[in-house]
């Protein structure tokens, strides 16, 4: 007994020593709690509208009051006319156009009735109905409060469309999200080990004196790789159409040219998570769950980002996949070109350059 009790404390001592095994055990479960209790919540918070008000009145404008000062929403804009409103949409921050129709008070005074559309991005369809009916349910309780009845003699009609999903099919969200996903965890993991396994095989000392420049290896383990993803891209792209019936609304050629920069980013990424880990067993610890938990939850794949706390909210500016998911549904469901998506893919091109250029330097050190 006092053999095995001895065995025991050695085995705890070795596991707190471990600082690695420490953070396996408390820290990701810790992490894990907080960022799934922060993240994952089913409201909406800060949406941004436009409203197109034709009749410019007193209930009109009451009724953006109450959209406005209810927490869940922000008045981005006022509009002139309906010609832009696909463009709003495809600029991205503005998510639902509530469009009043004409003479709404007369209406509302003289029928009892007044009809009001709500014109909602329903690219994410689930936040899509979340929009509709909180806005929907705010509209009912203005009628209850302005004309102090239960039943609703007077009512106003509200009339919703959504903008680039009409069925509300949940693939729309999963497949660009998806794609995101598997480029980020597959690209990174394949190039992460490459490094690691030549510091175990011992081939590294090979490449440090060989005639190539730390630029030139780390670009020469990056290029095989681009061809492998590509082909996984394409496979996604094509099941996406002919199997869940996603549409490519925008131009094939933009998408793939930004697929590529993503994945040229991610084996940047998985380079630079080599050169800085001892072993291959950290470098695919670190690329698999390091990787996916902040693409699940903080790219806006699953949850929209608005509704995360502020300081998740910074966190998430500096994931690759955010931006990459907003081109995606940009070009794929919206149609839209560069013009729409110039900035995100100008973000992307930078953390490339980012990473390459960290690899490249972690390189050098070893070289001296």
């Amino acid at each position: 007994m006092k053999r095995f009790l001895a065995f025991v404390q050695k085995e705890l001592q070795h596991i707190f020593r471990d600082t690695r095994t420490m953070l396996i055990l408390f820290g990701i479960p810790v992490a894990q709690i907080l960022i799934f209790g922060y993240v994952i919540k089913n409201d909406i918070k800060d949406v941004h509208i436009a409203v197109y008000d034709q009749s410019k009145d007193e209930y009109t404008q009451k009724i953006t009051s109450k959209l406005t000062s209810s927490g869940y929403f922000i008045l981005n804009r006022e509009l002139s006319d309906m010609n832009n409103i696909d463009r709003i949409f495809k600029e991205g921050e503005v998510k639902m156009v509530v469009v009043y129709g004409n003479d709404f008070s007369k209406k509302m005074n003289g029928r009892g009735d007044a009809s009001v559309q709500l014109l909602t991005d329903a690219t994410d369809p689930n936040r899509a109905n979340l929009i509709t009916n909180y806005s929907g349910a705010i509209i009912r309780n203005f009628v209850r409060e302005e004309f102090h009845i239960d039943k609703l003699p007077v009512e106003i009609n509200a009339k919703t469309r959504m903008q680039y999903n009409a069925n509300l099919a949940n693939v729309f969200m999963f497949v660009p999200g998806t794609m995101a996903l598997i480029l980020m965890l597959v690209s990174a993991m394949m190039t992460s080990i490459s490094i690691a396994r030549e510091k175990e095989l011992g081939t590294m000392e090979n490449l440090l004196v060989s005639p190539l420049r730390p630029a030139q290896i780390v670009i020469g383990k990056v290029t095989p790789y681009v061809f492998l993803s590509v082909i996984n891209a394409i496979t996604i792209l094509v099941l996406g159409v002919f199997v869940f019936g996603l549409p490519i609304r925008g131009s094939l050629t933009l998408l793939m040219l930004e697929s590529i920069l993503f994945i040229i980013l991610s084996l940047s990424l998985g380079i630079f998570i080599s050169t800085m880990s001892p072993n291959q067993q950290v470098a695919m610890f670190i690329s698999l769950f390091a990787l996916m938990l902040p693409t699940l939850l903080l790219s806006g794949f699953i949850f929209p980002v608005e509704n995360i706390p502020a300081f998740l909210q910074w966190l998430s500016v500096i994931m690759p996949p955010k931006y990459f998911i907003i081109i995606l549904k940009n070009i794929m469901l919206k149609g839209a070109g560069f013009a729409f998506v110039w900035k995100e893919t100008l973000v992307l091109a930078g953390m490339t350059l980012v990473f390459i250029i960290l690899s490249v330097k972690k390189f050098k050190l070893r070289l001296e």
